[in-house]
Parts: C-alpha cells; structure tokens; sequence
C-alpha cells in the first residue's frame, strides 16, 4: 500500500509538472501569436494610409488669408463610405469665409464638392467635416483642393 501510495504521488506531481509546463507554453504561444498579429495589423493599417492618401492644396487666397492645412481623413456618415472629409485647419490670422472642397480622381476629374463656413480666431486650429453627396466616395489616390 505504501508504494501504491507513493506510486500515486509520484504520477500526480508529474501530471501537475505536466500541466503547468502546458499552460506556460499556451500562454508563451499566445503571447507571440499576439504580438505578431497586432504588429501584422498595424502593417497593413499603415500601408493602407500611404496607398490611400490624397494629396491636400489649398488655393493661394485662402493661404494668404492665413489657413494652413493639417491632416485629413475621411470617414462614412450613417449608410455612406467615405464622403465626409474631415480636416484639421490651423488659422495664422483671424478668418471667417465660405472654404469649398472638391474632390478630384487620379486623371483629374472632379466628382464631389462641399462648401462650409470656416471660422476661427488667429492662434487657433480646429477640425470642420466637409460632408460630401451620399454617393461620393472620397476614394484615396487623387487631389483635394480648398478654394
């Protein structure tokens, strides 16, 4: 009975040994499946802003009035994809002015506008959505102007 016992206790720390060595490799394995996944993500998330990035112009009144341009994004609004403009302007002089955005493809063609008043004091930079038509999708390989 004692080596039965002992038999026992024996087969019960290996199995323990046993469980625990599993349960650090699971979370090993996880940790690394993790990491390379995030790292994967955030690859494809920055090559996804190269590929689609418009390039910004602002006409030269609007420069001279004092805008500046900051970074643009676009976003959907309710059942839409990608015909909100938002950007972030910064005012080296007090401004108070209709802008207009248009959008233009690749060969130049022009498929979407949007006029907002733009207001702001010297000093300050402010984010203004450009809502454009449901039907514009402001895709990423093309120019946005500001007049």
């Amino acid at each position: 009975m004692k080596y039965v016992c002992l038999a026992f206790l024996v087969l019960f720390g290996a199995c323990n040994w046993a469980k625990h060595k599993a349960k650090e490799t699971v979370n090993k394995t996880g940790e690394v499946v993790a990491q390379t996944g995030s790292e994967f993500v955030n690859g494809v998330s920055k090559g996804i802003e190269k590929t689609f990035a418009n390039e910004g112009k602002l006409s030269e009144q609007l420069i001279a009035a004092g805008l500046k341009p900051g970074k643009m994004t676009t976003h959907g609004s309710d059942s839409t994809t990608d015909n909100v403009l938002t950007a972030y302007l910064i005012f080296e002089k007090d401004f108070n002015q209709q802008v207009t955005a248009k959008v233009f493809d690749e060969r130049g063609q022009e498929y979407g506008r949007s006029t907002l008043l733009v207001k702001a004091q010297k000093g300050e930079a402010k984010y203004f959505d450009f809502i454009f038509d449901q039907r514009t999708n402001i895709d990423g390989k093309g120019v946005i102007t500001f007049e």
